[in-house]
């Protein structure tokens, strides 16, 4: 079930070792975890709307998500202290390694009009930033069954030193960036 740990394991691992000349083997750029972040502007309206989007982050992460707060008010978004404004999901290891393959195998090509993923979402620190428009792209959402189409952040964390390496590294799970 595990393909994309082992083809880490089996195949990407050594190849970057070979290819960037690291002595060490825990020099080699690994992923760390996977951020699933998910804003509901609406919440200021109406605060069981974070409810929902948090039910439907569970479902396309696997994994409960918590609901996040304003730190502080903001007169002109009629925001307050404590406000409920979205949800999150950190994912590691076995879970971050299923969802990054539902990603690369089944949601990202169900993207309308999908040209790859830009080169520039990079932060220069080896993580990568990724935006998708519509969360019903993943098949665990039932698109009757939703209020409204959201969108989704995606921060994929690596132990990479540069873009280069981290660049290497997610190609290597066949994440399509466009030249």
């Amino acid at each position: 079930m595990l393909r994309f740990r082992e083809l880490y394991k089996k195949e990407l691992a050594p190849a970057l070792q070979k290819k960037f000349n690291y002595s060490n083997v825990m020099e080699t750029p690994r992923l760390v975890k996977v951020v699933l972040n998910m804003g509901v502007g609406d919440a200021i309206a109406d605060s069981k709307v974070v409810n929902e989007a948090a039910k439907e982050l569970t479902l396309i992460a696997g994994q409960k998500a918590i609901i996040t707060e304003a730190k502080k008010s903001i007169a002109a978004f009629k925001l307050r202290e404590g406000m409920k404004l979205g949800c999150k999901v950190t994912l590691r290891k076995d879970r971050m390694f299923d969802f990054l393959e539902r990603l690369v195998m089944v949601a990202l090509p169900r993207v309308r009009d999908f040209r790859g993923l830009s080169v520039k979402s990079f932060d220069g620190s080896g993580n990568f930033n990724l935006g998708i428009k519509e969360h019903i792209v993943f098949p665990e959402i039932n698109y009757d069954k939703i209020s409204k189409i959201r969108g989704l952040n995606i921060t994929i964390v690596t132990t990479a030193r540069n873009d280069e390496e981290a660049k290497e590294l997610l190609s290597g799970f066949s994440i399509p960036f466009n030249t």
